[in-house]
């Protein structure tokens, strides 16, 4: 039967694809939103209850303002592809949370990296063709509460790398070897813990090239292709932050201010040194375009 044809016989059913096609975004996110409930509860959980630290609100925050920002720009009728892949995608973490058939139930946290990921597509079904969808993305899985993950999972070798590299910085000034994950520093052993492997700072990177690639409208591969440059960032920083640090512990130890504030600088500048890698040169082209 050819689509004239079935129009012309159905035709309350064509109004109603319509009205479904032309529905608002609002309508589908928060269809989306309630049909992905369960997950939600569960981050919630986590952030709450001292399990992981709660700075996906955050990043849940800036994907609003990012909607509440362009909500004069939303597609009218959503992009069919990305819609698809949010209805799937919605449909497999509900499926992944519980177990179904031969699919078995996976970690609480495996199936909300899904569902935040269909949360992705749904907004990128309905936001302007020019929003890039790389950071987009990359904002929800930061949503997620995934640093205690993470310090679990690489911490230990995030702290290797941090206090070899440091002890071959110290080795100007200092006798220095390590043991693990530790330095002994003329004679002084200094323990590189769990916040020294820069879990913290490297999640605040990538929180900052998501956001000044959005700013700046960079694109998708463009965003992309300076990861890498986002990652040494934020590995230099954390290891001249940690250099600094153990080198006042050899020379007698400093106060707890002052640990605070090598630390919140040098976050500062690896924010900054990000922000310009994924601003520089986006915000040229696009007033040269206009």
């Amino acid at each position: 039967m050819s689509l004239v044809l079935f129009a012309h016989n159905h035709p309350r059913l064509v109004d109603w694809g319509i009205r479904l096609d032309r529905a608002p975004a609002a309508v589908w996110l928060a269809l989306q939103a309630a049909a992905l409930t369960p997950h939600w509860h569960w981050m919630a959980r986590r952030m709450t209850d001292g399990s992981d630290d709660p700075l996906g609100l955050l990043a849940l925050a800036a994907l609003a303002a990012l909607m509440w920002t362009l909500r004069h720009e939303l597609r009218p009728a959503p992009r069919l592809g990305w819609l698809a892949l949010a209805g799937a995608g919605t449909l497999l973490a509900a499926v992944l949370r519980t177990g179904l058939g031969p699919l078995p139930a996976l970690p609480p946290l495996a199936a909300a990296l899904v569902a935040v990921l269909a949360l992705a597509a749904g907004l990128l079904a309905f936001l302007p063709q020019r929003v890039a969808g790389p950071p987009v993305v990359l904002l929800a899985v930061l949503a997620l509460p995934l640093l205690s993950s993470l310090q679990f999972y690489a911490g230990y070798p995030l702290r290797l790398v941090t206090a070899e590299v440091s002890r071959w910085l110290l080795l100007t000034g200092f006798d220095a070897a390590r043991e693990g994950s530790s330095l002994i520093i003329d004679g002084r052993l200094v323990i590189v813990d769990a916040p020294c492997s820069g879990v913290q700072m490297a999640w605040f990177g990538y929180f900052t090239a998501s956001l000044a690639a959005l700013w700046a409208g960079r694109a998708g591969q463009s965003f992309v292709a300076r990861l890498p440059a986002v990652s040494l960032l934020v590995l230099a920083g954390n290891i001249t932050r940690n250099a600094v640090l153990v080198a006042l512990e050899a020379v007698g130890g400093a106060p707890g201010w002052a640990h605070q504030g090598i630390g919140l600088t040098a976050l500062a500048l690896v924010c900054g040194g990000v922000a310009w890698v994924m601003g520089v040169g986006a915000m040229k082209n696009n007033r040269t375009s206009v």
